[in-house]
C-alpha cells in the first residue's frame, strides 16, 4: 500500500456500524481500512461494497463527507474548468468544485496528522454469519473489536459465545457422564446474498421472511437462524434454517426468472445514504455480494492542457461563486482593490489583474443555464469533445525542442527513425503530464453504455440528489504520443469499410446492442455506437504496443493505459488518428521515466516493428486469425484474443472490444476475402 492510500473510517455518530441495528452501543471512531484513490474512483467508490479482511463496508454518500471536511478550516479542490464543465453538464450547474479524497500525509509512521479524516463508511451487509456455529444474525448480536490504532486490518466482528457446530463440538468436555460444550470466540463473516433493482437500490436479503415464506415465525418474534452450505463453494446449495421452529428453505429457489417472483418488491433502499426511496416498487433481483454487476462507476477524465484566458477567468469565477454569496459579489463587483482585501488568502490572486478580477466577478454573477438548456446540451454532447483540445495540442509540435507549460504538461518532439513505418507521421515524448479524473456517480446491474447513457440511471450520491461537488483524483505520469498519417488512414479506411469483413463486424455489433441493452434503457441507433474503422485500427495498434512496451519500460502492463484519438472529420472538428500510451499514478510511480525512454528513435523503431511482427502470429492461429462473427454470434472483436491482443481492464478504454489484427497486418482468410492491413506487413 502506498503512502497516499486513503483511510476508510466509520468515525461519525451517524455512520456508526451498529447504528442501523441498535440505537445504543459503543461508537466506533477508529480506522477500519485503507484504499488507493484510483480504487475509490473505479472500484470501491460511493455505494460500492468494499471487502476488508474480516467484514465489508460501503463508502457513504457525499453528505457525510461534508461532515468530515468540516473538520478543516479550508477545503482543498482540484482546479480543472474543462472537466468541471462536463460534470455540470451531467449533474447540474450547482456543482461548484472537484474535491480530492479526505486524506492528509503523515510526517512519520506514528504521527497523528490526518487521523480525524477519512472516507466515511458503514458496515454492509449487516447480516453476519458465524464461522463456527453458522448462526445468521444482524450486527448487534455480535461483538465488534477495533482497538489497535495502527492496525485497521484487525477490526473484526466476533461471536463471543459460539457453541460450535454440534453438541460435541470442538472444545467439548465430559464430566459425570454428561457432555458440555465449551463456549468459544469465533469470527463472523458477511452473509453474501443481497437484493437490488435496475434503479440502483440495494438491500439486505430478508432471510427471516424467506425461510418462513413471507410470514413471521409462529414461535418467536426474532427467531434464531442458521446458514448452512451443503457443498463448499456452491452458493446455490445454501440452506436457511430456522432453529426456533425447524423450517428450512434453500437459496436456489430465489434464482432465475421463477425466483424473482418469490422475492419481495424493492423497498427503495440506499444504504450509502441511510435512506429509502419509497417511489420504487420495482422487481427485485438476487445478487451476490461480490458480483461484478453490483456497482459500475461513471467517470470522466481529461489531460490537463494549457488554458486560454477565457478558461482562466471561468476558473476564477467558479472559486468566487463557491466562496461568496451573490450579494457580496454584487457589492464588490466594481471595487477590485477592496475586494482583494476581502478575499485575503482564501483565493490565490497572484498574477490576476484588476480587469481580470472584475471580469471573473461578472461571470460568477451571470445566471446559470436553465434545466431545459442543460438537458438539450447534454443530448448533443459527445465524449469526443473532451479529447479535441488534447489532440489539437499534441499534434502540433512545439517550436522549441522541449516545451513545459505551467499546466504541468511537458512534451518533447522526437525525430523518427528511417526504419520506423512511414504510416507513423509524428512521435512526441510526453515527459510529464497530469490527468484529472472525476466521479459522476454509479449504476447497478447495467453499465452506462447499456442504458444508452441515460443520466437519470445514475444513483444519487446525496440526499438532495444534486451534489454540490464530486470526488476527483489528480494523477501524474508520462507517455508517448503517436500520430498516424491522415491521408493513408483515410484511404485505407475507405477500402476496409467496403469489405465483407467490416459488414460482418457491423452486423455483430447490431446483434450485441439489441441483445444486451438494458430493459430500462433508452433504445437508440446502434450505428452511433459503432466506432469507425480507424478506431479499430488505432485500438489494435495500441494494444500491440502496450504488450510490447511492458517488456521494456519497467512498468507492469496493467499500469499502462491508452487514450485514443480516432474520429472522422466533420463541420465541428478535424479528423484525428493517433494515440497516447501513458502511465499515471497519484504518487511517484507514474513518473519514473521508463516509458518516455522508449520514444528514442532506435528503441521506438525496434519496438514498433517487433510489435507488428508479433501481430502476425498468435498461438491460437488459425482459429484466431480467421475469426469472423457470423449469425448468431455477437462478439465485438475479430482476429484478437488473450494470447495476442487483449490487455488488462485497467489498460483498455473499451473492455477489449473493437480489436482485429487483420486491420494491422495481412492475415490469411478462410472465406477468401483478402483484407489489406494498414501496415501491410508480410
Amino acid at each position: 500500500m502506498s503512502d497516499d492510500s486513503v483511510m476508510i473510517a466509520a468515525n461519525d455518530d451517524t455512520l456508526d456500524p451498529l447504528a442501523d441495528e441498535a440505537d445504543s452501543g459503543t461508537k466506533n471512531r477508529a480506522k477500519v481500512g485503507s484504499s488507493r484513490p484510483s480504487a475509490l474512483l473505479y472500484t470501491f467508490g460511493v455505494g460500492s461494497v468494499m471487502d476488508l479482511p474480516h467484514f465489508s463496508v460501503m463508502p457513504a454518500g457525499l453528505d457525510d463527507w461534508d461532515r468530515i471536511w468540516a473538520r478543516r478550516p479550508t477545503i482543498p479542490s482540484i482546479d480543472e474548468p474543462r472537466l468541471l464543465d462536463v460534470v455540470r453538464l451531467h449533474l447540474g450547474p450547482q456543482v461548484s468544485a472537484l474535491r480530492p479524497f479526505p486524506w492528509q500525509p503523515k510526517t512519520n509512521m506514528k504521527s497523528q496528522e490526518g487521523s480525524d479524516i477519512g472516507v466515511p463508511a458503514r458496515v454492509f451487509p449487516q447480516y453476519m454469519r458465524c464461522t463456527g456455529c453458522q448462526k445468521l444474525a444482524p450486527l448487534h448480536e455480535f461483538t465488534y473489536t477495533n482497538t489497535h490504532p495502527f492496525r485497521p486490518d484487525l477490526a473484526i466482528f466476533e461471536h463471543s459465545n459460539c457453541p460450535g457446530r454440534g453438541a460435541r463440538g470442538r472444545g467439548a468436555s465430559a464430566k459425570n457422564g454428561q457432555t458440555k460444550s465449551k463456549k468459544q470466540v469465533r469470527p463472523v463473516t458477511p452473509a453474501r446474498y443481497l437484493l437490488t433493482c435496475p434503479n440502483g437500490h440495494l438491500d439486505e436479503f430478508p432471510y427471516d421472511l424467506w425461510v418462513h415464506r413471507g410470514q413471521q415465525c409462529d414461535k418467536a418474534k426474532h427467531p434464531d437462524l442458521k446458514m448452512r452450505d451443503n457443498n463448499v463453494g456452491q452458493g446455490t446449495s445454501t440452506t436457511i434454517i430456522c432453529m426456533t421452529c425447524g423450517k428450512t428453505r434453500g437459496m436456489s429457489e430465489a434464482l432465475g426468472d421463477a425466483g424473482k417472483k418469490k422475492l419481495p418488491l424493492c423497498r427503495g433502499r440506499h444504504p450509502h445514504l441511510n435512506a429509502f426511496d419509497s417511489s420504487c416498487g420495482s422487481e427485485s433481483t438476487l445478487i451476490m455480494m461480490g458480483a461484478s454487476n453490483l456497482w459500475f462507476s461513471s467517470t470522466q477524465s481529461v489531460i490537463v492542457m494549457p488554458r486560454s484566458e477565457a478558461e482562466d477567468e471561468a476558473s476564477l469565477a467558479d472559486k468566487l461563486r463557491s466562496a461568496f454569496e451573490p450579494d457580496k459579489l454584487t457589492k464588490y463587483a466594481d471595487l477590485p482593490d477592496i475586494f482583494r482585501d476581502v478575499i485575503g488568502d482564501s483565493i490565490d490572486l497572484s498574477g490576476v489583474t484588476d480587469e481580470e478580477l472584475t471580469a471573473a466577478v461578472k461571470i460568477a454573477l451571470a445566471p446559470l443555464p436553465s434545466e431545459a438548456e442543460r438537458q438539450e446540451k447534454l443530448k448533443k454532447w459527445d465524449p469526443v469533445d473532451l479529447l479535441v483540445p488534447e489532440w489539437n495540442f499534441l499534434q502540433k509540435a512545439p517550436l522549441m525542442d522541449q516545451h513545459e507549460d505551467p499546466s504541468g504538461l511537458m512534451v518533447t518532439p522526437t525525430p523518427k527513425s528511417d526504419r520506423l513505418p512511414a504510416q507513423i507521421s509524428q512521435v512526441i515524448a510526453v515527459n510529464r503530464m497530469k490527468k484529472i479524473n472525476a466521479f459522476l456517480g454509479f449504476t447497478r446491474l447495467d453499465d452506462m453504455d447499456r442504458v444508452e447513457d441515460v443520466a437519470s440511471r445514475l444513483v444519487s450520491m446525496t440526499l438532495s440528489g444534486r451534489p454540490k461537488w464530486v470526488p476527483a483524483t489528480e494523477d501524474r505520469g508520462e507517455g508517448i504520443f503517436l500520430q498516424l498519417d491522415e491521408v493513408a488512414v483515410a484511404k485505407w479506411e475507405a477500402e476496409i469499410e467496403a469489405s465483407s469483413l467490416w459488414e460482418a463486424h457491423r452486423d455483430s455489433h447490431f446483434r450485441n446492442y439489441s441483445r444486451r441493452m438494458s430493459a430500462t434503457g433508452k433504445v437508440g441507433d446502434p450505428d452511433e455506437r459503432f466506432p469507425s474503422a480507424r478506431y479499430w485500427l488505432i485500438h489494435t495498434l495500441s494494444h500491440a504496443l502496450i504488450r510490447e512496451m511492458a517488456m521494456s519500460c519497467g512498468y507492469p502492463a496493467a499500469s499502462l493505459s491508452e487514450r485514443l484519438y480516432a474520429w472522422k472529420g466533420d463541420a465541428q472538428r478535424k479528423p484525428a488518428a493517433g494515440m497516447l500510451i501513458c502511465t499515471t499514478s497519484s504518487d511517484s510511480a507514474g513518473t519514473l521515466g521508463g516509458l518516455v525512454a522508449l520514444s528514442a528513435p532506435d528503441r521506438l523503431e525496434m519496438l514498433v516493428n517487433r510489435a507488428l511482427r508479433r501481430a502476425c502470429r498468435c498461438s491460437s492461429d488459425p482459429v484466431c486469425a480467421q475469426r469472423t462473427p457470423k449469425v448468431p454470434e455477437d462478439f465485438l472483436h475479430g482476429a484478437a484474443c488473450h494470447c495476442c491482443s487483449f490487455a488488462s481492464e485497467t489498460s483498455c478504454e473499451r473492455s477489449n472490444r473493437f480489436l482485429d489484427r487483420r486491420f494491422l497486418v495481412n492475415l490469411p482468410s478462410a472465406d477468401g476475402d483478402v483484407v489489406r492491413g494498414f501496415f501491410d506487413v508480410r
